[in-house]
């Protein structure tokens, strides 16, 4: 309907041509209960086309509006109704049309005293509100408030104040509309995904008073608990109660009843019964929860508004597999009404949203869920909280690898440094711990094991809450829910699965990480970081002889040490995916990761080694490196120091035939990383391939196995052609490739991230959202040129991109093979990739 050509005001009957998109939210749904039937006051619907031209100054018909001045007590409210109800918008305006000749007729009805104040606090918000008058002008109480309020109004305006009921509606429309165009509304708003033109329209309707003699008041009510999602009758009854005006008999009513006071079933069953079956009806036509607002006049029901139940996460789920199963919604849309984000709420511990909670500092939420333990300063502490049964969360100002054993003692992790592709962020979120990284106003004292935040000092042993899905660092102890891995969880994934979609993996290092993943229904492992196995104490030592060794034989007697504990690894991964796709990243990090570099480690590091400290310092130094990160590693490493990638291709193998002996038959991926050129394909392939005919003699068995790189640079997404025609498979490693085409390093970009955001700069923060015009032309090229090489060549993502939602709309679209995530992210990424394949479909049918 083209809105120039509408009515500035629509009566709203169930023919009127009440459209959301011109009307808004409330009005639609205020029609969709005039045609149930239900008992809905005269109402009126003004579109957004009228409601700019009032802001603007224009003169709109509204007509039509006077007769409610003539009908029932002569007062009209006036409610937002922008496109969406999350959009929010001015302030309801009620009694509109009160003067002197009105409030003398409520006073006989209703009382003086309820009169009088319904006038008041009419005048007063006018006032304040619409004429724009100092409010410690209107704040007068008691007996003679109103006639100061009505004195007050005119000594400030020397005029009388309005007792035209046209008039007064009028100017509260005018100051409605101009609300919603103001800088602040428009603020925030955005800051809940509205346009910055979103459009407002307004509903003025007849009002129902909730005052006067028999049975009389106003509440609401919903069908469902707003935190479970499960049945329960809930909201409230106030007697002689209207807007905020209490009458001399008002009381609050429980709804059902109830041993602890009064309640409306019990009081009136028949107004009680009204609103049961005004619920039902409603669920079943509106197809969805619905709390609707009532007033009850002197025992007879009217609905004024019906919204939809505010929910948490878990209560969406619910709802929306109840309308499934009762067949008010088809299981499609069932799938698609659950954010897929919605979905780690329900995976970890959540903060109890009734509990009170006193924030201390925040940050990135990076991993998401709660917890409360004790504080700790190093992974030993934590280690030792674990050995004495206490949670407790490990605070470092930024992690390293040597804290993974310190992290999965504990509960939880909070840094003052990082962003949310840090090392200690995509640690947790593969071992679903909450995390909270990039805190602001925090300063750690590792010396004098303290945390200060803000006023607020804090030592170790000293409790705290985190919440990784807020980002907020509380103090003390917390009530938390539980994770709700329930039948309704089970099914909405099993509805997902059915729409289709990009294929799901997890990103696992370790045997806790495959059994995590099958829970969750991972279709295989996309990634598995191999060199986590290596900080193991056992691994240790030998990694750092292999390290020290100058000669390849010397460094092949180190690594025949870790040979069988890798085999071990990778064996029990392989037997733990039971035939399903398993793809391991050989070695990448540089080596002096593996070594330390104070003062006390390298005494203990020459002790253990037999070596003079000099020597120590001098080797530790010798591999330092400016940049690391883009220095010695990845196939780099493999190709300099080859013994380390033909120790992990025989244990590859070797537990390939191990598992395959077992159970179901395995196909290892072996992915290179870091690739940038073809030649580097080519020297790891060769010596890959001479250690898997090694192994099949030694075995006297045959297996087969997918050699592919792991695409982390510009260059090799740019030379994706020939760097295909010796893989079986690319994955593009996001993090990594995010950073190389940003020139930004994802330790250090936290640190003013929110302020690019927050002024345009990047539209998202691209390590937590694929920028998919930049990066993302990366992935297309490389696919593109990849599969005209080779055109059966499976195309994945394997980054922290894998998880997200809109980034794995985009590997969808682009037509990618799957995204591989962590294991805690798998349920986000499986019905993310159902609202994918929904999507597509239905714009393939509209096409």
């Amino acid at each position: 309907m083209d809105p120039r050509n509408l009515p500035d005001v629509t009566e709203i009957t169930p023919s009127a041509g009440v459209e959301r998109a011109c009307h808004g939210w409330r009005a639609k749904c205020l029609q969709r209960l005039v045609r149930m039937h239900l008992p809905v006051p005269r109402s009126f619907a003004i579109p957004s086309e009228s409601v700019q031209s009032i802001a603007t100054g224009k003169r709109v018909d509204l007509g039509a509006l006077s007769e409610l001045f003539a009908e029932g007590d002569g007062l009209v409210s006036v409610r937002p109704s922008a496109l969406m109800p999350e959009w929010g918008g001015p302030g309801t305006i009620l009694n509109v049309g009160i003067n002197d000749r009105t409030h003398d007729r409520l006073a006989r009805r209703i009382g003086k005293e309820n009169a009088d104040t319904l006038y008041r606090r009419f005048v007063q918000g006018y006032a304040i509100h619409i004429a724009r008058l100092d409010p410690d002008m209107f704040a007068q109480e008691g007996e003679d408030a109103l006639a100061e309020a009505l004195r007050s109004y005119r000594e400030e305006t020397d005029e009388d104040f309005p007792q035209d009921p046209a008039t007064q509606l009028a100017e509260v429309l005018r100051s409605m509309a101009r609300a919603w165009d103001g800088p602040t509304a428009r603020l925030l708003r955005q800051a809940k995904g509205a346009p910055p033109d979103a459009p407002l329209g307004l509903v003025v309707q007849q009002m129902a008073l909730g005052l006067g003699p028999g049975l009389c008041g106003s509440g609401s009510i919903q069908f469902v608990d707003s935190v479970t999602g499960t049945p329960r009758i809930t909201g409230r009854f106030r007697r002689q109660h209207h807007g905020g005006t209490q009458g001399a008999d008002a009381q609050t009513q429980f709804l059902t009843r109830d041993e602890r006071g009064p309640s409306l079933e019990d009081t009136a069953p028949e107004v009680f019964a009204d609103l049961i079956r005004f619920g039902v009806a409603a669920r079943e036509r509106l197809r969805e929860e619905m709390q609707i607002e009532f007033v009850v006049v002197d025992g007879q029901v009217s609905v004024i508004d019906a919204t939809r139940v505010q929910r948490s996460s878990r209560a969406g789920i619910r709802i929306a597999v109840a309308l499934a199963r009762d067949g008010i919604i088809p299981e499609s849309e069932a799938v698609m009404r659950v954010e897929p984000r919605a979905l780690a709420d329900l995976l970890h511990r959540q903060v109890d949203p009734r509990a009170p909670r006193e924030v201390i500092a925040r940050g990135i939420n990076a991993s998401p869920g709660a917890a409360t333990g004790r504080i700790v300063f190093t992974a030993a502490a934590a280690q030792a909280a674990a050995a004495r049964d206490e949670a407790c969360i490990l605070v470092r100002r930024e992690t390293v690898p040597e804290d993974v054993r310190g992290m999965h003692a504990s509960v939880g992790v909070l840094t003052e440094r990082g962003g949310t592709t840090s090392h200690a962020a995509v640690i947790a979120r593969g071992m679903g711990l909450p995390c909270i990284v990039g805190a602001t106003g925090i300063s750690i004292d590792a010396r004098q094991r303290t945390l200060r935040a803000g006023a607020t000092t804090l030592l170790e042993g000293d409790e705290i809450t985190i919440d990784g899905s807020t980002g907020e660092v509380l103090a003390g102890r917390v009530p938390l829910l539980e994770p709700a891995l329930d039948d309704n969880f089970t099914q909405l994934l099993d509805w997902a699965d059915a729409a289709g979609g990009i294929s799901v993996r997890a990103n696992a290092d370790t045997p806790e990480d495959a059994r995590t993943a099958r829970r969750f229904n991972a279709q295989g492992i996309g990634l598995c970081r191999t060199e986590h196995m290596f900080f193991d104490a056992d691994r240790l030592p030998a990694m750092r002889e292999m390290i020290f060794a100058d000669k390849p034989e010397d460094r092949r007697l180190a690594l025949d040490r870790i040979l069988p504990m890798q085999r071990q690894d990778f064996t029990a991964l392989f037997e733990i995916m039971a035939g399903l796709p398993v793809t391991i990243r050989l070695f990448d990090p540089p080596l002096h990761e593996f070594l330390p570099h104070d003062r006390e480690g390298l005494r203990e590091l020459a002790d253990s080694m037999d070596l003079p400290l000099s020597d120590v310092t001098r080797r530790v130094e010798a591999l330092s490196e400016f940049n690391p990160m883009l220095g010695m590693r990845g196939v780099r490493l493999g190709i300099t120091v080859p013994e380390i990638y033909d120790m992990q291709a025989r244990a590859i193998f070797e537990a390939t035939v191990d598992a395959s002996r077992k159970g179901d038959p395995v196909v290892p991926e072996i992915m290179i990383p870091l690739v940038s050129a073809m030649r580097e394909v080519e020297l790891v392939k060769n010596r890959i391939d001479a250690v898997a005919a090694e192994v099949r003699n030694d075995r006297r068995t045959d297996f087969a196995y997918r050699l592919g790189v792991m695409v982390e640079t510009p260059r090799a997404c740019l030379r994706a052609g020939d760097i295909a025609a010796h893989s079986a498979f690319l994955s593009f490693g996001t993090n990594d490739l995010t950073q190389m085409t940003y020139g930004l390093s994802r330790d250090d970009a936290g640190r003013f991230m929110g302020t690019y955001v927050g002024q345009g700069v990047y539209a998202e923060d691209p390590f937590h959202c694929l920028d998919q015009d930049g990066v993302g032309e990366l992935l297309l090229t490389g696919a593109q040129r990849a599969r005209a090489q080779h055109p059966g060549i499976t195309i994945s993502v394997c980054g922290e991109h894998g998880g997200n939602p809109e980034s794995i709309g985009f590997c969808h679209d682009a037509g990618f093979d799957y995204v591989s995530c962590s294991p805690f992210r798998v349920p986000v990424a499986r019905l993310a990739a159902a609202h994918a394949a929904l999507r597509a479909g239905r714009r393939d049918t509209v096409s």
